[in-house]
């Protein structure tokens, strides 16, 4: 896959990496908490991106693709968050592989943010 121009698949990708990632976390009440918000967040940024595929309005699609960028920004934090564990060296490289994409994500979606905005909706 072409991640630098399937954004569509990428976010679907993302949210399946986080799930994958997830089932293989040490199961306590911390960790599940946690995790419980990042498949949320992940699963978000796709979802929020179709819907900016079929938009209502201009004005709707600016706004599902701002909270696409919010969704992969809240993934990066629960991540984040998830780093005071010590995971085992495996896990924590995916940990961070997670928090890359959850970074890149942010980043693409901001472009596409700031070009709507400065074409004016």
């Amino acid at each position: 896959m072409d991640k630098k121009f399937d954004l569509g698949g990428r976010t679907n990708l993302f949210a399946k990496e986080v799930r994958k990632f997830v089932m293989l976390l040490p199961k306590n009440f911390v960790i599940m908490e946690d995790a419980k918000q990042l498949v949320r967040a992940s699963g978000s940024v796709g979802a929020n991106y179709i819907e900016a595929q079929d938009p209502i309005s201009e004005k709707d699609a600016f706004l599902r693709i701002r909270i696409c960028r919010k969704e992969a920004k809240e993934s990066g934090y629960w991540l984040d968050l998830l780093s005071v564990h010590n995971f085992a060296e495996e896990l924590e490289k995916k940990r961070n592989e997670l928090m890359n994409e959850a970074i890149e994500l942010t980043k693409i979606f901001g472009a596409i943010t700031s070009k709507l905005k400065n074409k004016g909706v």
